[in-house]
Order: structure tokens, then sequence, then C-alpha cells
């Protein structure tokens, strides 16, 4: 008699966006890259509020399941009673309160912990909430970083045993654009009338938009025809970052396009002087990645995980010093040597990433939580 397969359960809510973001991009990318890698050993099951595509998760399970609130909390707990898979693997969310003996969770940051002023305070509480109680009731926990792992030992308490680091890849299409006629037709798309500096991410306190624009604001009067552009949805507290663009006398200058579209980011990475990312705080940083992907000079913040993930491949700043932040974007414009380095060492960090080693840590993990080794057998049969 052969043996049961085990039945991987992943919750797929998320991986399915019209808008993605980080985390959804991120649920997406690896449950494609997981999937192959789990057959024929395991069964898997992915679980969703709405049908997906026919043929976006091929060789799984497709478990939808609508409901209209606390899908997680009530639905997807219910379906845990009623056919509990051997392992459930929570992506990038929250685990139910009812689930079976072995789980996994990815963690993504702890910015609310760090810089609680850039959180509407619902969901500061609800972060505070939903982290405290995943890292002590999974079996398991990945982290996207060395940062979040520690981040999670130094905050929560919790041991570094219970994570592991998977990095996560970035979006391999993505390359540098010469075209000189299809750079043109996206910054016409996008109302850029010249040459220009750009941040993609969501607008919100989080990503230092304002030290941004002030920095933006030191530059502008000796370089007329430069803009800044600031691509992505509008997030919490955007008004204000708008407000000191009017502020500083800065409209037309600083420009605001809004979510980019994914056919045309390569294009306005390429077309970029410099890609700006002096973030607060990150628990990974995908445009980073993307930034070196399409060949442009980085610039990004000496904290959190992002000098972890940009390598040499970026300038590191202080991202509460705004004045350094000019400094970097100075010389980033000016220094043709600098930035052919940055680009070439961008390029070369780039092989650190991708989404089938990321899908060989998370199966490695799992693997483990279905035959765990003593720290004994560890050490004696290393992998």
């Amino acid at each position: 008699m052969t043996a049961r397969q085990p039945t991987i359960g992943i919750d797929a809510s998320r991986a399915l966006s019209d808008t993605p973001t980080g985390t959804e991009g991120y649920s997406y990318h690896l449950i494609r890259a997981l999937l192959p890698q789990l057959t024929p050993r395991y069964r898997t099951r992915l679980y969703f509020r709405a049908a997906p595509p026919a043929d976006a998760f091929p060789g799984a399970a497709l478990r939808v399941i609508p409901f209209p609130r606390l899908w997680t909390h009530v639905r997807l707990a219910w379906e845990m009673v009623c056919c509990a898979p051997d392992l459930l693997f929570v992506p990038a969310h929250v685990l139910p309160p009812v689930r079976p003996k072995r789980t996994l969770v990815t963690i993504h940051d702890l910015g609310y912990r760090y810089f609680p002023e850039a959180h509407p305070r619902r969901q500061r509480l609800y972060l505070e909430w939903s982290t405290r109680w995943n890292v002590h009731v999974a079996t398991h926990i990945l982290a996207d970083s060395c940062a979040t792992r520690d981040a999670l030992v130094q905050e929560y308490g919790v041991a570094a045993s219970k994570i592991t680091v998977a990095y996560p890849g970035y979006d391999s299409d993505l390359a540098p654009v010469r075209d000189t006629g299809a750079l043109a037709a996206v910054q016409a798309r996008y109302d850029i009338p010249g040459p220009y500096i750009l941040f993609i991410g969501r607008l919100q306190p989080r990503k230092n938009l304002v030290r941004l624009i002030e920095a933006f604001a030191h530059l502008a009067p000796d370089r007329p025809d430069l803009s800044l552009v600031l691509a992505g949805p509008a997030g919490w507290l955007a008004e204000p970052i708008r407000a000191r663009v009017q502020a500083l006398g800065l409209e037309g200058r600083v420009i605001f396009p809004g979510y980019v579209a994914a056919g045309d980011k390569a294009a306005l990475l390429s077309g970029a002087l410099v890609f700006a990312y002096p973030s607060l705080y990150e628990g990974f940083g995908f445009p980073v990645l993307e930034a070196q992907a399409c060949g442009v000079p980085l610039l990004t913040s000496n904290t959190s995980s992002l000098p972890e993930v940009a390598g040499d491949g970026g300038l590191l700043v202080d991202p509460l010093d705004t004045s350094a932040i000019a400094t970097g974007l100075a010389r980033l414009l000016d220094d043709a040597m600098l930035r052919r380095t940055l680009v070439a060492l961008g390029s070369a960090n780039l092989r650190r990433f991708s989404w089938e080693a990321t899908a060989r840590t998370v199966l490695s993990v799992i693997e483990d939580l279905f035959h765990p080794l003593t720290l004994w057998d560890k050490q004696k049969y290393p992998k």
C-alpha cells in the first residue's frame, strides 16, 4: 500500500489583485514557483475568496469559498474544521483561529513598531495583534530578510530557530528598455515633460516622500528641466505629501501619475536618471530590485532591510537627513562613473534573488515540518 500524499493548504486569497502591491505580488509569484516543487510529493489545495483564472495556478486543487466579511477568521477557519490540510501556509495574511497541527506563515515587516506615526491607529493596532498572534501560534515563520528576522526576535521574543529567512524574488521579466520610442511613449502617457527622478510605491508617510520632495527642492533651482515623479496609488496621509509640493512651489515639477500599469513599469524605470527609494522602513523593498533589473542608478536608505537587499548596487543615505538625500541625488545626477558602477553592481546583485530559490527554501521548511530533525541530526546530516 502506498503512503498517502500529505496535503499542503495555501491561503491564496491575496494572490490576485487588479492593482497588486508587494504582499500580493509575493503571494502570487511564490505560489506559482512553489507548486511545481511540491509536486508530486504533496497534494496542494489553494483557498480563494473568488475564482481565479483557470490557468493561473496549474497543478493545484482550487477551493473557492466566498464570504462577505471576516473571511479568514470565520470562513477559512470553518474550512479547517471541515477539511483541514496536513499543513497550512499563509504567505500574506494571518492564520485562522482554527488550523491544522502544522502551520507556516510569512511575516513581511514590523514597520508599524519602529515608525508608528506612519500608520493609521486602527491599522497599527491590527498589525500589532495579527503579528503577535501569527508569531506565537505558527509552527514556523518565514521572514523576508535578516532585518525582519532580527526584529521578530527583539520585539516579540521569538526564538531565532523558529524563523527561516527566505528572500523573495523579483519580476525577472523586467529588463532595461532601450527603445527611445517606447521610452518617449511612456513619458507622454504619464505626462512627464523631460528628465526625471523616479519613485514607485504607495504614497504614504512610511515612504518618506516629504523629505524626498524637500531634497528635490534643493536641486530644483539649478536643474530647471528636472522633474520628480512620485508614481503609485495614494495611501493614508497622501494629502500632506501633495500639500508639501504646493508649499514649496513645485507644482509642475513634482508629478503624481498614480498607479503604474505593469506593462509600463520597465520603460518608466529605464527612462529615469535616478530611482529614489529613501523609505523609513522596509521588510524587503521590491522596488530596489526592480530598479536594478532595469539598469537605473539607485538611491535608498541605510536602514532596515534596504542595505541587505540593495547589496553594493545602491547609494545608501540616512533617510532622516534631508540634506544627505539631496547630496546623494546630486552625486548620482552628476557622476557618470558612479552611475555606471552602481548599475553594474546592481545587475550582479540580482543573482541573489529568484522566486525559484525562494520556493526551494520554503519547500525545505515544509519538509522539515513533516520530518523534523533534532539539532544533533542536523549537525550529523547537514543539508
